[in-house]
């Protein structure tokens, strides 16, 4: 029998020396960012004779030199100055988990479901997979019962470790067993106890319990220890009923209990076997009350009966040693324990019990591989690139002198919006990428609007100094009001988002405000430099849209018609696809990209996967990899959706339909070299276990973990039938181990920290036949050779797919209701902000049917050419529409604050008045649309999948909000006012006549 071997001393500990953290960079970087720049900004003015703006200079490099800081301090301290940049599981690969209470346990155990109990339980989550705090691991609490585990760079084997330390309850609890001589009244009452039932409660508290011997421990009753025991049957996780044999055990009153909470250290030992155990140290208050529970239950001096006391983990018993003496604070825990059991063990005592229990499974798992972000961050940075060199451009040839100033600002702009984001640690996702390239975008906005307010004062005589003041003078107002309302939604969207889509928030949220920054106070200031130096004396552009006099709302029926009919063949297209318009974030479900081995036809592949869950519909998209065409009909990586929450279940489909079909998925493979005996004079005698037993040399066709190898083998091993039907190992896990060999080649830009092997060594200790251990390796083999590697995995439980849709919805809905309240603010009339809402709502039923009508073309030659996927409505489209929306309302808003202008204190907006408003912002209405069609379309192109049907809807959104801001917003302004005017009219008719 296993036992608990008591020091009776305190455990020696052990003290690392760890290295002072070095200081002095910051103290360093501190003085050079805020003293340096002020004293440059002063001595640069001196050597232009304007002394003047010596402070303002010396605000925009200190600007620069905090945004450069947080390189500048990596670089420092000896790391790589991109460490500073912290990346998203969707650019670093890695893994995304969402876990839920199990709120009915709770409710069993009378606790309670507050902020402080999940604030606990997130602490103890976060020291378990985390606890030397070097990781960059994210646990946070989500909703009101659900925690979020963000898992960057790891491999699979890594993820499913933690995700045991995660739902591990980690109670530790000692016990008495009870017995005949001490208990014989709690023993009746419990016998008493129907088999479903395994506490005992007397007086409100639970005075005893039955309590299952934890899997793979030998706990068994003694020769005369009396102790109770019972026969009861039970479910298994795989829905097997199986008879177990449970004990009762006594429970002091909870100020008398001793417990996990009164441990002050874990750590891993060898027992008086040689065996691996786990020793533990209390507190001085833990260690007295042990000291008197042991006491109370020694042996008897005449009798000589004896006691055992149990050891509970997780309310299972793990281990029942007799008490022969009294006891003081520290002993061991004894039992059949492999080292990584051991390692966990520790981890989980260490980091202290949960605060309430958590479901298994989790309700969402978002897995990407490392290489495939690699791959997107590739493609992401690309687009950054390719659309800042076409907007620089752009700038350049139409704007001239001025558009270099521009170029400047957003160049300033960018570097500030990355020092930012590096300096408040925030992460970068995909989206968080797009919202950088928009970003790029909608900076020229505010150029554009002020260089445009420039020309109208050049071309009414005024001079070069009075032209540039005028210009940003006349600007501010709505380059201010236009970015408030894009904020509002960067806001909303970082309140509901998930953590790519807060990436998204904080990118466009830091973008918009550094872009204020940049454009009004760094422009302004080197307009001022130039012009007071006498560097530029004229400001010459092109113009290629010249001065208007179009009567826009003379063809707004004609509009109101166009509208109207796209409008309604899109929500036909809606309506037509129905559930298919939903991706798994709103409906629920499993997304899985695999890859084969050669390139497959794509309709024979929608095919296969057709016939494998029917009548389950299935939505499946061809990833272009780099070389092939985007036309192509057939590829190698694709990625398919399904409503299956189980993704094991749709693993399990893919593997076994493409496997009929001889279309190999890429797979990793394994040759067994031959078993042998583990010689006593090996040199892995020291592994006491595994001496006597067997090996044998494993060669794979690529890296593959020790830890992963591992699990397949003990789970082959575990599938072995015994003579009663069940497994024949069930402790499977302490039977073998897989130790490195050759280790794989390391793909240096894969943020993975696991190390690979492509070749091993595989052990079994003694108690294992031989013919076992090969049934073992064969079953393992077997398994690698019909089970794919998968890419991605992306699960989400029906639960939170039904709260992501009520986000979404809200998110929307409280946009639209602020955008309101702050245009009927800015304005005076609540009809401005009910005319931009109806705009609005055009421009998001426009891109939603657009999305629905390119998504049933994907599959054919025209979606083919023009880059159409699969498009569903998910977080991130749900993210490009609430963008829309704020660019929507830059247009709408220019219009109105000119309208505003050209009204003056008149009570009365005309037809004329709003016509003229439109030609005067024509130009500047065009020609921000197509700087920001620019930015998308080349997102779309360069973009990569991730953001391919963001990038999609961004440009329909584009294309209908230029158009809905002239056509659809002013006319809506002019009914209004209309019908204002008919209401008071009528009423004050009605006044007269009584």
């Amino acid at each position: 029998m296993d036992g608990l071997w008591w020091t009776g001393r305190l455990a020696q500990a052990e003290v690392a020396a760890q290295p002072a953290a070095a200081t002095w960079p910051i103290f360093v970087i501190a003085a050079v960012v805020f003293i340096l720049p002020y004293v440059l900004g002063h001595l640069l003015a001196r050597a232009l004779r304007l002394k003047d703006l010596g402070f303002p200079m010396g605000v925009v490099l200190l600007s620069i030199f905090l945004s450069l800081a947080p390189f500048a301090y990596r670089v420092m301290v000896g790391q790589k100055w991109n460490s500073a940049l912290h990346l998203g599981i969707d650019l670093a690969g890695g893994t995304n988990l969402i876990y839920a209470v199990d709120v009915q346990q709770v409710a069993q155990d009378g606790k309670t479901l507050d902020k402080a109990t999940m604030d606990k339980l997130v602490g103890a989550i976060s020291r378990r997979i985390n606890p030397s705090g070097a990781e960059e691991v994210t646990v946070r609490r989500v909703g009101d019962d659900r925690v979020e585990v963000i898992i960057p760079g790891a491999d699979r084997d890594v993820v499913e470790q933690k995700k045991r330390l995660i739902t591990r309850l980690g109670s530790l609890e000692f016990a008495l067993l009870a017995n005949e001589k001490d208990h014989p009244r709690q023993i009746a009452a419990a016998r008493k106890l129907p088999p479903s039932e395994d506490r005992l409660v007397e007086g409100g508290r639970v005075v005893a319990s039955w309590r299952n011997v934890a899997p793979g421990q030998d706990v068994r009753q003694n020769f005369g220890d009396r102790t109770a025991t019972r026969e009861v049957e039970r479910t298994t996780a795989e829905g097997k009923t199986e008879k177990i044999t449970q004990f009762l055990v006594i429970h002091d009153p909870p100020e008398r209990a001793v417990t996990g909470k009164y441990l002050t250290r874990a750590q891993p030992t060898m027992d008086e076997q040689g065996q691996l155990a786990v020793s533990f140290q209390f507190s001085a208050r833990g260690g007295q009350l042990f000291s008197q529970l042991t006491a109370k239950y020694r042996p008897d001096a005449t009798e000589g009966f004896r006691r055992r006391l149990a050891v509970l983990l997780n309310g299972e018993i793990q281990t029942a040693p007799e008490i022969r003496e009294r006891i003081g604070s520290s002993g061991q825990i004894t039992g059949n324990f492999t080292r990584a059991e051991v390692d966990e063990l520790v981890n989980v005592l260490n980091a202290g019990a949960l605060e309430v229990p958590l479901i298994e499974t989790p309700v969402s798992e978002f897995t990407v591989s490392p290489l495939l972000g690699v791959d997107v961050q590739t493609k992401g940075v690309t687009a950054i690139l390719v659309s800042a060199v076409a907007v620089f451009l752009f700038m350049l040839v139409y704007y001239l002198v001025a558009g270099v100033v521009a170029n400047l600002c957003l160049l300033l702009n960018l570097i500030l919006v990355v020092g930012a984001m590096a300096f408040i640690e925030a992460t970068f996702t995909l989206p968080g990428l797009a919202g950088l390239v928009l970003t790029i975008g909608m900076a020229v906005d505010s150029n554009v609007l002020i260089y445009e307010r420039m020309r109208e004062e050049l071309a009414r005589g005024t001079s070069l100094r009075m032209a540039i003041e005028n210009g940003f003078d006349k600007a501010y107002a709505p380059i201010i009001d236009s970015n408030l309302t894009t904020l509002i939604t960067a806001v909303i969207l970082y309140m509901i988002g998930s953590d790519q889509i807060r990436g998204f928030a904080v990118s466009l949220f830091i973008g918009l405000t550094m872009s204020l920054f940049s454009t009004l106070y760094f422009g302004h200031l080197c307009f001022k430099v130039m012009e007071r130096k006498r560097w530029i004396k004229s400001l010459k552009m092109l113009q290629m849209i010249r001065p208007t006099n179009v009567d826009f709302l003379g063809t707004r029926m004609w509009a109101f018609l166009l509208s109207g009919t796209v409008i309604g063949i899109g929500l036909i297209c809606l309506f037509l696809r129905g559930p298919q318009n939903l991706d798994i974030d709103f409906t629920g479900g499993t997304m899985v990209t695999f890859e084969f081995t050669q390139p497959q036809e794509t309709d024979q592949v929608r095919a296969k996967l057709n016939d494998a869950f029917h009548p389950t519909p299935v939505s499946l998209e061809r990833l272009v990899r780099p070389g092939e065409a985007a036309t192509a009909a057939s590829g190698q990586r694709f990625r398919v959706r399904i409503t299956e929450p189980n993704q094991n279940v749709v693993a399990q489909k893919i593997s076994d339909v493409f496997v009929a079909a001889n279309m190999p998925l890429t797979k990793i493979t394994m040759e067994i070299a031959g078993v042998e005996a583990v010689p006593a004079a090996s040199d892995l005698a020291q592994l006491d276990r595994f001496v006597n037993g067997h090996k044998a040399s494993l060669k794979f066709s690529g890296g593959l973990s020790t830890a992963t190898a591992a699990n397949y083998l003990a789970d082959a091993l575990r599938k072995l039938p015994g003579p009663d039907g069940g497994p024949k190992y069930e402790a499977a896990d302490s039977l073998v181990a897989v130790r490195g060999g050759e280790a794989a080649p390391k793909d240096p830009t894969a943020p993975a920290p696991v190390e690979k092997y492509v070749s091993a060594e595989a052990l079994a200790v003694a108690e294992v036949a031989r013919e076992d251990f090969e049934a073992a390796l064969r079953g393992m083999q077997q398994f690698m050779a019909e089970n794919p590697v998968f890419e991605e995995i992306n699960a989400f439980d029906t639960s939170v797919s039904d709260e992501m849709k009520r986000d979404a919805v809200l998110a929307i809905l409280a946009s639209l209701v602020m955008i309101v309240i702050y245009i009927w603010f800015r304005f005076e009339k609540v009809y401005f902000g009910l005319a931009a809402i109806v705009a609005l709502v055009h421009d998001v039923l426009v891109t939603l049917g657009a999305v629905a009508i390119a998504a049933m073309l994907s599959g054919t030659t025209l979606g083919a050419i023009l880059a159409f996927d699969d498009f569903k409505i998910n977080l991130v489209l749900i993210a490009s529409l609430l963008t829309i929306v704020g660019y929507s309302l830059n247009d709408t808003i220019v219009i109105f604050d000119r309208l505003r202008e050209i009204r003056g204190k008149n009570p009365n907006i005309t037809y004329d008045m709003i016509n003229l408003s439109v030609n005067q912002t024509l130009s500047r209405t065009i020609l921000t649309a197509a700087t920001v069609l620019i930015v998308v379309v080349i997102l779309y192109v360069f973009g990569g999948d991730g953001i391919h049907g963001f990038a999609f809807a961004m440009i329909v959104g584009t294309i209908t909000g230029c158009y809905s801001t002239v056509y659809i917003a002013n006319p809506v302004v002019l009914w209004m006012v209309q019908h204002s005017k008919k209401t008071a009219t009528g009423t004050a008719v009605a006044a007269a006549t009584t």
